[in-house]
């Protein structure tokens, strides 16, 4: 039993040192960096991009390169929540008030809400609170786990497949292993259809991480319960809390994470405003 305690604990060490030696590489391979690409390039933020390609340095170089190259145009880091706070009056997608049994930050996604039209408005949105996910992880945290709620959803309010295809594309290319589990809670069987093109979009470790919830089926419902608190789990999803998002509270907690997030990445002009009229801090959506 020793033995094999011990022989466990060289091959953690020997991963963990194959895994140094690899983000040194890629270091070396990136070369100097500055500002936010710097501060991005974190050794956690490394390990990710060489998970995402089987640690092939060369691959994973190239993929972080199109993610900064990225992050420079878009700059998701200066979304602001009174950009997109339009998008989320519904509450069709937002960041729990509770973390799953590993620390992850949960995002709540509920389809069925869609409220507007702008596909570019849409996925600003979602990268908008992407990132303030990643924002609120605990230390040592580098994943989110999503929650899709399909109650109220049909076909009227389908996500057309284009959206859907460019909001992988941004979260496999831009976002690699920051999605550590994602539950589809009863979808109809109408979206198995959607579904059925849409996985094609997806790469086999993004695709390994989605599960289809149903509450008749007890094995999907426990292995939804062995991530998540039920007593945390809105009863829409089959726990014992009270979904109830709050845009208005919602919105306070978001302008603090805004400052909080200027503060991460550096000064930012557009916060200047809030910085003398923010709101009192609003406690965490109770959901």
């Amino acid at each position: 039993m020793f033995n094999l305690w011990g022989s466990s604990q060289q091959d953690q060490q020997s991963k963990d040192a194959h895994a140094d030696s690899k983000i040194k590489e890629l270091k070396v391979a990136i070369g100097p960096l500055s500002g936010s690409s710097l501060k991005y390039c974190t050794d956690a933020c490394l390990r990710r991009y060489l998970e995402a390609r089987n640690w092939n340095v060369d691959k994973s170089k190239k993929m972080l390169e199109d993610t900064l190259k990225w992050r420079s145009v878009y700059k998701p880091e200066k979304i602001r929540w009174d950009e997109v706070a339009e998008e989320g009056e519904t509450g069709k997608v937002y960041r729990a008030g509770f973390h799953d049994r590993q620390g992850r930050t949960v995002l709540i996604l509920r389809p069925g809400m869609q409220n507007t039209s702008s596909m570019d408005n849409q996925i600003k949105h979602l990268v908008y609170l992407l990132e303030n996910a990643m924002l609120n992880l605990p230390p040592g945290q580098e994943q989110m786990a999503w929650l899709i709620d399909f109650t109220g959803w049909s076909i009227t309010n389908n996500v057309p497949l284009k959206s859907a295809r460019e909001t992988i594309s941004i979260l496999q290319n831009h976002y690699p292993e920051r999605l550590g589990i994602a539950f589809l809670y009863n979808p109809p069987r109408i979206f198995e259809a959607f579904w059925k093109i849409v996985k094609y979009f997806l790469d086999n470790k993004t695709f390994q991480k989605v599960k289809f919830v149903y509450p008749k089926n007890k094995d999907s419902v426990e292995l939804m319960k062995s991530y998540f608190d039920e007593e945390n789990l809105p009863s829409e999803l089959g726990g014992k809390s009270i979904l109830n998002y709050n845009h208005e509270e919602f919105s306070k907690l978001m302008t603090q994470d805004d400052l909080k997030c200027a503060d991460f990445w550096g000064s930012d002009e557009k916060l200047s405003n809030h910085r003398h009229c923010a709101a009192e801090v609003a406690p965490e959506v109770a959901t």
